[in-house]
C-alpha cells in the first residue's frame, strides 16, 4: 500500500496525517500535489508533503485520499517552506498556499522550454557585476538614484532561470520591458495581480528558461531549473510579511540557492547588517556613480531656531518657495496622522485626555474641527478642557491635518493636498504632505518634477522605540532620493532635525551608507538584536507564556537554535537574545504574532539564526 503524508490547509492544525493512495490516483500525486481528504467529518484541502512514507499506524486504518484537486509547488518548494515555516516561527500552511496556484492546474509534467540564447549585452556590465556572479552569495550597494537595468541584466543566468525580487510595483513594468528587449522571457509574479493572472504566471514558470519578477511571492516560483535569484532593495519593509510566519523574502532566497546550488546576488542601496552578514562586505560601484547617485542633503538643525517656531521654520519656508516657484513640486513628510496628537489647554496647561479610558485624544478632521476622538476607545467630546473648561487648546504634536493648513496660509497661491495610507486618489497638488505613504504615492506629472523631500521631523523616526529604526529611516531617505533624483539633478532632501551629527545623515551628506553601519553593529551586538541575536513574541495565556519564556531563556539552545557547519547564512550561535510578552504589537519590524484568536502557547520567532533543516516527521513547528 502506497502512503502519502498531508499537511490540511488548516492554519490552527500544526500537524500532518497520513493517508493511502488509492490506484486512480497513483500516477497523480506527488509531493507538493494539492488533495482533497476526509479529516474529522469534513473534507479539506491539503498538500502531500511526503510520498511513499511507512506509516505511523496500521495501514487498516489509514483513510484514502478523497481526490486530487490540483498541482502544487514542487517538492524543493515545500522543502523550503517547512524550513521557512520552522526558521520563522509560524505554521507552514501560508507559505504553502503563497506558493501555490490560486486557480487549478492539472497535475502531471510539463513541457520545458528549450533554452534560448540571450542577446549579447551592448555593453559592458557595471563593475560589481562582475564580482556578484563569482559568489555564491553576493551584495552589492548600488545608489537609489542609479539606473539599475544593466546591473540586473549583468545578474541574470546566461541559461536556466532567475528570479528577481522586486518590492516595489511600478518599477516591474520598466524591467520587464527591459528583459524583453534583451531577449529574455519575463514571468510577472506578483500578489496584486488577478488569480487567473497569477495562475497562467504560475504554470510559465513551471516550464523554466524564464526570469521569474515579481514581490516576496516570486521567491517561492516553482522554476524546475533555478540558476540565480536577484533580491532588489533587500531592506524593503514589503518584503517581509507582517502575519505570522512572519518570512523574509531575503532570507529564503538565501536559503533556496544554497539548497539549489544557485548563486543570490543581494543589491540595496543601503545593505542591512543582514545582508551583510550573509554576503560580507557589499561590493560598490566607482566612487563617481556613487556620489552621483545619491541627492543633495540640506540639513535643519532645529536647535538653532527660535522658540516657538514649530515645524515649519524659516528655511523650510524658503526651500518650499524656491521648488514651487520654480515649477517643480514639493513633498513633506510628517509621521503624525490626524490634525494633533498631542493637544494642551493653553489656560491652565492640562493635556485634553479621554474622559473615558483618560488616553490622549484628536482633533477630528473636516470643517470646522469642532470635537475630539480619542483613538484608542473611540469616545468623542466638545473641544473644551476637562480641568477650567476652556475652549483654547493648542497642539503640541501637530498632525499632518494640522500642517497642511499651515502649509496652505505659507503658500496661499498653491495647492496643497494631504496624503496617508487611507486617502483615496492623490490630486495633482504642487505640494504635497503627509505620512511616509506619501513617498509612494507621488503622482507623475510632465514637466513638473519634485524637487524637494522635506522631512519636517525626522526625529522621532531616528529615535523611534524600534530596533530597526536608525535602518527604517535610511529608507525613508533612499525613497525620497529616489523622488528628487541625484545630486546633478535640481532635487533635494531637507531634513529637521535636533541631531546632525546622527550617522544616518552623515551617511547619506556623504553619499556612503556604509558610514552609518559600525555604530549600528555595535548598538545591536551590545543589545543582542538580530543579526547578532534571536527576538520572539510570544502570545497566549500568561501560564502557557511564561513557560514558553522560562523554556527558552534555560533551555539548551539558549533562545534558539545554533547554526552548524554547512548550514544557511547568518550568524553561527546566537549566543543572546530578546524576548517580547505579548501585548500591543510594535509599528514595524515586529516579531511574529500568532493568528487571531489562537489561544495556548503560540510562539514565533522573528530573526532566528539560519540553521540545518528542521527534523522531519508526522508534525511540523515553529520551534
Amino acid at each position: 500500500m502506497r502512503v502519502c503524508r498531508v499537511r490540511p490547509d488548516v492554519p490552527a492544525l500544526d500537524r500532518a496525517f497520513d493517508y493511502a493512495v488509492p490506484e486512480n490516483m497513483a500516477g497523480a500525486v506527488a509531493v507538493g500535489t494539492v488533495v482533497r481528504v476526509p479529516l474529522h467529518g469534513r473534507r479539506v484541502r491539503g498538500w502531500v508533503i511526503e510520498d511513499a512514507v511507512a506509516p505511523a499506524t496500521e495501514p487498516a486504518r489509514l483513510r484514502p485520499l478523497h481526490a486530487v484537486v490540483s498541482a502544487g509547488p514542487p517538492p524543493e518548494v515545500v522543502e523550503l517552506a517547512t524550513w521557512g515555516a520552522w526558521r520563522f516561527g509560524g505554521s507552514v500552511v501560508p507559505l504553502l498556499r503563497a506558493a501555490s496556484p490560486p486557480n487549478v492546474v492539472a497535475p502531471g509534467p510539463v513541457a520545458r522550454v528549450e533554452p534560448a540564447s540571450p542577446a549579447p549585452p551592448e555593453v559592458p556590465p557595471p563593475a560589481p557585476v562582475r564580482e556578484a556572479v563569482a559568489s555564491p552569495v553576493g551584495v552589492v550597494a548600488w545608489p537609489p538614484a542609479a539606473d539599475r537595468r544593466a546591473l540586473v541584466a549583468g545578474l541574470l543566468a546566461d541559461s536556466g532561470s532567475t528570479v528577481v525580487v522586486v518590492p516595489d510595483a511600478a518599477r516591474t513594468a520598466v524591467l520587464v520591458r527591459e528583459l524583453e528587449r534583451r531577449g529574455r522571457r519575463p514571468v510577472v509574479l506578483r500578489a496584486d495581480r488577478s488569480d487567473s493572472e497569477r495562475t497562467a504566471a504560475w504554470q510559465a514558470a513551471r516550464a523554466g528558461e524564464c526570469v521569474v519578477v515579481g514581490g516576496r511571492l516570486a521567491v517561492l516560483a516553482p522554476v524546475p531549473d533555478l540558476a540565480a535569484l536577484v533580491v532588489l532593495d533587500e531592506g524593503d519593509e514589503s518584503l517581509k510579511e507582517e502575519r505570522a510566519p512572519t518570512w523574509h523574502a531575503r532570507e529564503l532566497a538565501v536559503e533556496r540557492a544554497r539548497r539549489a546550488g544557485a548563486r543570490v546576488t543581494l543589491v540595496s542601496p543601503a545593505p542591512t547588517l543582514e545582508a551583510r552578514a550573509a554576503g560580507g562586505e557589499p561590493l560598490r560601484p566607482p566612487r563617481a556613480l556613487e556620489r552621483d547617485g545619491w541627492p543633495l542633503l540640506e540639513v535643519v538643525d532645529r536647535r538653532e531656531e527660535p522658540p516657538g517656531s514649530g515645524l515649519l521654520g524659516a528655511r523650510l519656508a524658503t526651500a518650499l518657495h524656491r521648488a514651487v516657484d520654480g515649477e517643480g513640486r514639493a513633498v513633506c513628510v510628517l509621521n503624525r496622522r490626524g490634525r494633533a496628537r498631542l493637544l494642551v489647554c493653553a489656560a491652565c496647561g492640562d493635556p485634553a485626555c479621554c474622559e473615558a479610558c483618560g488616553g490622549a485624544v484628536e482633533e477630528t478632521t473636516g470643517e470646522p474641527a469642532a470635537a475630539l476622538a480619542c483613538p484608542r476607545c473611540g469616545a468623542t467630546r466638545p473641544r473644551l478642557c476637562l480641568g477650567c473648561g476652556s475652549g483654547r487648546l493648542k497642539a503640541l504634536r501637530p498632525g499632518v491635518g494640522r500642517v497642511r493648513d499651515d502649509l496652505a496660509a505659507l503658500l496661499p497661491r498653491w495647492t496643497v493636498a494631504e496624503v496617508t495610507g487611507t486617502s483615496g486618489d492623490v490630486p495633482p497638488a504642487d505640494v504635497l504632505v503627509g505620512t511616509e505613504a506619501v513617498l509612494h504615492r507621488v503622482p507623475r506629472l510632465p514637466g513638473r518634477p519634485v524637487v524637494l523631500v522635506a522631512f519636517l521631523e525626522l526625529d522621532q523616526e531616528l529615535l523611534a522605540a524600534r530596533y530597526r529604526a536608525a535602518e527604517q529611516a535610511l529608507w525613508l531617505l533612499v525613497r525620497a532620493a529616489r523622488l528628487v533624483g541625484g545630486r546633478r539633478g535640481p532635487g533635494r532632501v531637507l531634513v529637521q532635525t535636533r541631531m546632525p551629527g546622527h550617522e544616518v545623515l552623515d551617511a547619506v551628506a556623504h553619499a556612503d551608507p556604509g558610514r552609518c553601519w559600525p555604530v549600528e553593529a555595535e548598538r545591536r551586538k551590545a543589545l543582542g538584536y538580530p543579526p547578532f541575536g534571536a527576538m520572539a513574541e510570544l502570545a497566549g495565556d500568561d501560564d502557557a507564556v511564561e513557560a514558553a519564556a522560562a523554556a527558552l531563556r534555560g533551555g539548551d539552545r539558549g533562545h534558539g537554535p545554533r547554526s552548524e557547519p554547512g548550514a544557511g547564512a547568518g550568524p553561527r550561535g546566537l549566543g543572546r537574545g530578546a524576548l517580547r510578552r505579548a501585548g500591543r504589537a510594535p509599528r514595524r519590524g515586529a516579531g511574529a504574532r500568532s493568528a487571531p484568536g489562537r489561544r495556548g502557547p503560540a510562539s514565533g520567532l522573528s530573526d532566528r539564526a539560519a540553521s540545518p533543516d528542521p527534523p522531519r516527521g508526522r508534525q511540523e513547528g515553529g520551534w
